[in-house]
């Protein structure tokens, strides 16, 4: 049964749903700041039975943040103002927090903080492999909460720590290509407007923000750091020049050849949650194909605008061979996508 993260109000939400029985246990006031944010925007996690597993509630505040000891600096702040996922194993805190990096910058946010019981360990642990640092704790009637916050200014240098940002510098560019079949169910904020929503579903590899990409072409020229356009080749429904497109960029983790997994299990181990793939045709081609590739990337960037080949070659100077199955770009080729697809100048780290 498919879950999806969507906006909606308040008031479409009914707080005796038993999913709020913790948050009113935890929280007194829980029920008077519930009613008072009706007509607010909140995100929500609905299955296709109207059964509500998770809920963010994200706040704009300016300023210093007074009510924490020590009290956090004069920012643009993103507030996670009350999160909770019920998880089925299909890592959907990394869906939510990839949601809420995307809301801080859509808004021109500094920073984002959030406020959690000690005990939430496995919600910490998430939130700090992404670059949060305990700075404070904020006590109030309901106990004592650590208050984790990740300040854009303060990089790291560390891909995963930075995450989303992308670091430019002395780094490689590529253009990797994704048949259509595969493309949005493993880069979900990707998806093409002509596409149906249904094909987004509450899956590992759709709800990770850690990427498999396994193919048949040598990618072991790619190394940790490096920066990759992907593009969604053509559905055949006309020429590749009008719909064929670039959608995205990823930040390579790491690069494995067959060779670095000595056995079928633990080839499965480590693509099965981040593959579009099934089990049994991640058997198939480990057993089948001497030649075989795998790349580990993070999903950082979707592009506000999708960019065909057509714009592609005519205006960021992409010849058209070699194949566009997986290619080197230049820095040049690789601002101009990014400028293309209307990405964030703030995600930009050089």
């Amino acid at each position: 049964m498919s879950r999806r993260l969507h906006l909606t109000k308040f008031k479409e939400l009914n707080i005796e749903d038993p999913f709020f029985d913790s948050l009113k246990k935890g929280y007194d006031g829980f029920p008077n700041w519930f009613a008072s944010k009706l007509e607010e925007d909140v995100y929500a996690v609905i299955d296709t039975s109207h059964v509500l597993s998770g809920m963010v509630y994200l706040k704009d505040e300016t300023g210093s943040v007074d009510d924490t000891d020590p009290p956090l600096p004069a920012l643009k702040w993103l507030k996670v103002g009350t999160l909770k996922i019920e998880g089925r194993g299909t890592r959907l805190g990394e869906r939510v927090i990839k949601k809420i990096f995307d809301t801080a910058i859509s808004r021109k946010r500094e920073g984002v903080y959030v406020t959690v019981f000690e005990l939430h360990a496995t919600l910490i642990k998430l939130f700090e492999r992404y670059g949060f640092k305990k700075v404070a704790t904020k006590t109030t009637t309901d106990g004592t909460e650590l208050v984790l916050a990740r300040i854009f200014s303060d990089v790291s240098g560390n891909s995963l720590l930075d995450y989303p940002f992308l670091h430019t510098k002395n780094k490689r560019y590529w253009l990797l290509a994704v048949y259509p079949e595969y493309h949005s169910r493993l880069l979900p904020d990707s998806i093409l407007n002509n596409e149906p929503e249904d094909i987004v579903r509450d899956v590992s590899y759709t709800n990770t923000i850690h990427k498999v990409y396994i193919g048949r072409t040598s990618l072991m020229s790619m190394s940790p750091g490096d920066l990759v356009v992907i593009y969604r080749t053509s559905d055949n429904r006309g020429p590749a020049y009008f719909r064929s497109v670039a959608t995205s960029v990823c930040v390579v983790e790491e690069v494995r050849s067959k060779k670095d997994f000595p056995s079928i299990d633990e080839f499965l181990e480590y693509t099965k949650p981040r593959s579009v793939f099934g089990e049994e045709e991640l058997r198939s081609q480990y057993l089948s194909n001497k030649r075989l590739y795998v790349a580990k990337m993070t999903y950082n960037v979707a592009f506000h605008r999708r960019t065909t080949r057509g714009v592609l070659m005519d205006e960021a100077g992409i010849s058209e061979q070699p194949r566009w199955n997986f290619r080197e770009l230049s820095n040049t080729q690789f601002q101009k996508i990014l400028e293309l697809g209307k990405v964030d100048a703030r995600l930009i780290v050089n």
